[in-house]
């Protein structure tokens, strides 16, 4: 029997196949989740794993046993959901694992308009109803019906970033055998760009590298591509393509907090004063540029049920994560890594200036990056660094999310994963040996007794 709160996660549904997630779950899931949201119809779109077709297609079933219809996208990528639920005001699912190894697959959820599900917003009752479900037939059941998706997705795309009058572009392009590899081709149609495809195939036991471009070790081979080929730009998706990562034609990976600041610019010319939403580990000088801009920043907490939360309320134009996610008000406050990307494009494209100086403004410091500690205590191990930093003239404290120090040149953020016994720290500093000497430190008050 499937163990739903296990494979229940904060935002999503994820687990390994077929032991914890097969198609009797996701035909409970799909039934709950109809009967949940009461809609009419739900849109669904699966990745490429060799799992997801037969996990979509059980969920669909869910779905019509409980009398609702459903609008089969077929292959796709998350945003392609976020897109399709948008244009339809309907809710629905992506059958992925998104940057997970191969044995996983998942369920990604939205309500209607792509506004997003979480423990507290649903995703708690849909755990308690689908494991409770017992499989039963409406007096009429729903239908299936296939629809493309794609044309319209990336029409629509092209309508938010104007690529209009762009210089020649050679942009080299990891798809890591994901969903960027059938979404890229018709995004990057009729455009003044020459591709360089890296790993197009899709392929759901990804035989290159895992599709996470987040591990430096996934970035080599596009880096490597980007220098033979002499591109000016390299783009790495995830399996579910919701995230870009973005290498300068040095081959040089580009931090998320610069693109972050990068997209802001972009869309506060477009919307002066306009508000953008960024993370609490995006780099500080995401809020320091939007200021610049005429801009007002807005701080939240990690993950993205709380920046589509706040960016609704705020009415946000833009939000960025340091993870890659990407956000925008004109896509249902929803995340794009191809809407992300185009951005890019556009700047790069409107201008002479290679990538590296391009993005020069928007690189005022240095970061540590993610760095996990496991650690069977954690709140303790958060208390030892919060004892050891109280009390030191000029800093500041706070716990939006874990805990946060800050002094004038370094800041760090050390706070516990949601799901696994570790410890995140993130450190900045206004050079490389500031921030050695203040992640040195934290590291070794979290790791002393491990």
């Amino acid at each position: 029997m499937a163990d739903y709160a296990k494979i229940f996660k904060a935002y999503d549904i994820r687990g390994l196949v077929p032991d914890e997630l097969d198609e009797g779950v996701a035909e409970a899931v799909g039934a709950a989740f109809a009967t949940l949201t009461g809609a009419p119809a739900v849109v669904t779109v699966h990745d490429m794993r060799t799992s997801s077709a037969p996990l979509a297609e059980a969920f669909a079933r869910g779905v019509t046993s409980s009398g609702a219809d459903v609008i089969a996208g077929g292959l796709g990528s998350t945003d392609m959901l976020y897109y399709a639920s948008g244009q339809l005001g309907l809710p629905g699912a992506m059958l992925t694992a998104s940057h997970n190894p191969a044995k996983y697959n998942g369920i990604k959820l939205c309500l209607a308009g792509a506004k997003p599900i979480s423990q507290d917003t649903g995703l708690r009752e849909l755990r308690d109803m689908a494991s409770s479900w017992v499989r039963t037939t409406a007096a009429s059941p729903g239908t299936v019906r296939k629809k493309d998706l794609l044309s319209g997705y990336a029409q629509y795309l092209r309508t938010l970033v104007d690529l209009s009058g762009i210089r020649p572009l050679k942009v080299a392009v990891d798809a890591g055998n994901g969903m960027a590899g059938h979404t890229v081709p018709k995004v990057f149609e009729g455009l003044p760009i020459e591709t360089v495809p890296l790993y197009f195939d899709l392929d759901g036991s990804f035989p290159n590298h895992e599709a996470n471009p987040i591990d430096p070790a996934n970035l080599v081979d596009l880096q490597q591509a980007v220098i033979k080929f002499s591109a000016d730009v390299g783009l790495a998706f995830d399996g579910d393509a919701d995230r870009c990562f973005v290498v300068d034609e040095r081959g040089e990976s580009v931090s998320p907090s610069v693109l972050t600041a990068l997209i802001a610019v972009r869309e506060l010319e477009r919307e002066p004063g306009a508000t953008v939403i960024h993370n609490l580990i995006t780099s500080r000088a995401v809020p320091q540029i939007v200021a610049d801009h005429g801009g007002t920043a807005v701080r939240t907490r990690v993950g993205h049920s709380f920046i589509k939360a706040v960016m609704a309320e705020r009415g946000a134009v833009f939000g960025g994560e340091h993870s890659g996610h990407f956000y925008f008000r004109d896509f249902w406050f929803a995340d794009s890594g191809m809407l992300a990307a185009l951005h890019v494009l556009a700047a790069l494209g409107s201008q002479d200036k290679p990538l590296s100086q391009l993005l020069g403004p928007y690189s005022k410091y240095v970061g540590s990056g993610e760095i996990n500690s496991e650690v069977s205590d954690q709140a303790g191990a958060m208390a030892k660094v919060r004892r050891a930093f109280a009390g030191r003239p000029d800093l500041s404290a706070d716990e939006l999310d874990g805990l946060t120090i800050t002094a004038p040149d370094w800041w760090f953020n050390l706070r516990p994963s949601n799901t696994e016994p570790l410890l995140r720290l993130n450190v900045e500093a206004e050079d490389e040996t500031m921030l050695a000497r203040v992640t040195d430190e934290v590291l070794h008050i979290v790791r002393e007794d491990t």
